[in-house]
Formats: C-alpha cells, structure tokens, sequence
C-alpha cells in the first residue's frame, strides 16, 4: 500500500494511480468517515475532470464502509460544496478537485461540519488510518444519494450580496477554466447586470485549466483587449480562487485584491481588527501599503488553510494569497473566486473610474516565480543550495527577499524573488537555480 501524504491542499496525483486510484480513494473516504462522521451525511462534489465519477464512486463507497450517508452534488466550485455543509449541518464534505493541475491529475480536498479544511491533528489521524497496512473495520452502510439542491445555497447566497444589477455599466471577459465555475459564474454575473463574454466555459472532461484559468490568463488578457472590457475574471478548475485583469490587459493578482477590499472595509468599520492576514508570498509592496492605510499585515506560510487558521486566532475577516485564494469566512467558510471577483467589481462599478485605477491599489515590487521540476530526493537540503540562498540573502539586505519552498501539490521546488529592480530579482533566481541544477 502505497504511503499517503496530505499536501498544502489536500491529496493530489495523476488520476488512475495512487494516492488518485479507486482503492486508496476509497480508503480515504473510509477514514476521513471514521475520524469525522458521526450522525449527519457527507456531501461530495467535483470539477470537471473525466476521472472525476469514478473517484466520487470510491470516495462514496468509503464513506458509506463507514456507516456515513452520502449526498453527491454533482460539479460545483469548492465554495459551495463547503457552504452546503455548513449550512446543512453535514459532518463531511469531499471535494474532488486537482485545482489548477492539469486534466489527467486529480485530487481530494476535505472538509469539516463547519465548512473549513480539516485541522492538522484530523489531517494526521487520517493519514494514519489511511496507511495502517491491516484491513481498516467497517461498520454498516450509508445510503448514497444524489442531491441536485446542495449547490443552490451556494447561488442563493451569490445573490444575497447584490441588489437589482449593480454592475450594468460593466462589460466583463469570464475564463471559467473549462471547470467548475463554467455553470455558475457567466449565470450569475449577468444576473448582477454585467455585460458577460464567456470564454473557456465549455467542459468536456479532458480541457479543465488547458491553457486558460487563473494560471494562464493570456487568452483571457487578449479577449479583454479585443472587446474593449473593462475588466476580465479567471478562476481555476474547482472556482476557488481567481485572478483578475484590467482594462489594459495588466494583472490584477490577489495581493491587489486584498489591498482593494481592506482600504473599502477599513473605509467604513468592517476589517476586523483592523487586520489583513496574508502569506510569505505577498508582495512587499502589499506589506508597505497596509502599513499607510493603518492596517497590520500578518504573514503566515504558504497555504490558505494557514492563511484561515492564522485569520481565527486573530478575529480577521479578510485575508488570502497573490495566487489569488481570498478567504471571507464572515461570507463563506471556504474561499471562493465568484465572491472574491463580485466584491471588487461592485466597488469598481460604485467607483465608476477605470479598472487600471481602481483595482491597481498599491505599486508592486518586482517580483519573479520559477518553478523548477525534480523526480526524487531533497534537493533544499544539500549544502549548495543552503550556501547559495544564504549568500543571496545576504546580498539583497534590506532592498529584496527570496523565498525557496517545495510545492505541496506537485514534484516542484518554487523560487520567488523580490527585489527593487527586476534585474536584481532575476541575479537572485538565476544563481539558486544554477545551484539546484547542479544538485
């Protein structure tokens, strides 16, 4: 039996083979039932990937082992699955997601009666429930049922935060990743009065995140242009995070996001403690300008399920990542794009000033991201590496930063570099990169 590790978001592989085949899924679900059942049901939902039915039926079948009724949603973003759950007081929620990954991955994303993602300790318990190597007990079954009204709490409370259609002066480019904002986001938007150009917003399986979505927004900055938008939205393949893009075709990452939404709440006493809780990940540009506005921003690690639990301790409502998760636990206990993109915008067509204005909150520090794929080992532990970001770090001082991580969901090690001019920025990651490769 294969050894089972959670990542930053769940478990994650190629579908078809462990930890993503139907016997390890359904041994989650087994566990994940044992550790967080008790009398209510388990909703489960899932992206647009062609794996998705199968895994669903193992995961289904598990949680059943376990003696957990089970309600299938159908294909959702993770946001409403994590609000039904809430909201009808289920004891588990299962998402069948790879997010941003390609077609041919897939993964599980867990949740608990509260709507968040499972705690570390639930995490390990399962984890080790998953690996013991002698057969795990069932107990009777649960009934397995589909239930088409899980994802209308979800649209109901979308509709809750807009009146009439306040955004009738917008005309907007919505990329839905080929996922599962494809039926809920063009829908909606139009319903808040925005003039709706769809695009990507076909599923059929194989295309989810297919060179479009949050992480390649190049087709969408072009059809920005091409319709003379005023602005463009792009989740990823399971809706919960999104990134947007101005007028001119500029990006607009979630650090703009949040700096928008914390200077309109802090306007009008609704950021709590007056408190942005962000990630090593945020701009330093996105630090500074919380210090101008009066607001303390506090970092965690990667990872929004830190980003959510660092938020609690503090009483924060507002807080994310550049990637763009924006989490809004007093709206939603799962962060969701639709909400994070209508938020925004609202106040976009309240400004009636253009998005590059309006959206373009703070001036960002140069910033580079390299990925950099490995097959096996640790290479941040050899001694090379340590000695080359040591040295990096030294050289940049107070004028920049690095940052050298291992992906949570991929076989990646993620450079991020930071500095006060691109040059010097790309002088950081050039030289970790040489001392990787040389590993």
């Amino acid at each position: 039996m294969t050894n089972i590790k959670f990542g930053t978001d769940g478990v994650r592989g190629r579908a078809g083979q462990p930890p993503m085949d139907a016997q390890t899924c359904f041994r989650i679900g087994l566990a994940a039932g044992q550790v967080l059942g008790s009398n209510q049901p388990a909703f489960i939902a899932r992206d647009t990937r062609r794996s998705g039915p199968d895994l669903q039926t193992a995961l289904a079948d598990g949680l059943a082992a376990a003696g957990i009724s089970v309600r299938l949603g159908g294909v959702m973003p993770t946001a409403a699955l994590a609000l039904a759950v809430q909201s009808e007081q289920a004891d588990i929620g299962v998402m069948i997601t790879a997010s941003h990954n390609p077609a041919a991955d897939n993964g599980v994303k867990l949740f608990t009666a509260n709507g968040c993602k499972i705690t570390d300790r639930q995490q390990a318990d399962i984890e080790q429930r998953i690996n013991e190597l002698e057969p795990i007990k069932t107990h009777s079954l649960g009934q397995i049922t589909t239930d088409d009204s899980i994802s209308k709490i979800y649209e109901a409370k979308v509709r809750s935060l807009f009146e009439g259609r306040p955004l009738a002066a917008l005309k907007l480019v919505v990329d839905c990743a080929n996922g599962a904002a494809s039926g809920f986001a063009p829908n909606l938007l139009t319903e808040a009065g925005a003039e709706i150009i769809a695009i990507h917003n076909t599923p059929d399986g194989d295309n989810i995140n297919l060179n479009c979505g949050s992480t390649h927004v190049e087709d969408l900055q072009a059809q920005v242009l091409r319709h003379q938008a005023d602005a463009g939205i792009a989740f990823d393949g399971d809706a919960d995070r999104l990134v947007l893009v101005d007028e001119t075709g500029a990006l607009v990452d979630g650090d703009q996001i949040l700096a928008r939404l914390a200077t309109d709440w802090l306007a009008v006493g609704k950021l709590q403690n007056q408190t942005l809780v962000a990630t090593v990940m945020s701009n330093i540009g996105l630090e500074r300008y919380a210090h101008e506005i009066g607001v303390t921003l506090e970092r965690t690690v990667v990872g929004d399920r830190h980003v959510a639990a660092r938020m609690e301790q503090l009483g924060a409502n507002l807080g994310g990542e550049p990637s763009g998760h924006i989490l809004l636990p007093g709206l939603l206990p799962s962060g969701d794009g639709l909400v994070a993109a209508l938020l925004p915008l609202l106040s976009l067509a309240k400004a009636k000033k253009p998005a590059s204005q309006h959206l373009q909150v703070f001036a960002a520090w140069p910033q580079i991201l390299h990925n950099i794929q490995y097959t096996g080992g640790d290479p941040l532990a050899a001694s090379g590496v340590t000695t080359a970001i040591e040295q990096v770090t030294q050289s940049l001082g107070e004028t920049g930063r690095v940052l050298v991580r291992a992906s949570g969901t991929e076989p990646l090690l993620r450079i991020m570099a930071e500095a006060e001019t691109i040059a010097q920025a790309q002088a950081a990651i050039d030289q970790i990169t040489q001392a990787i490769e040389q590993v």
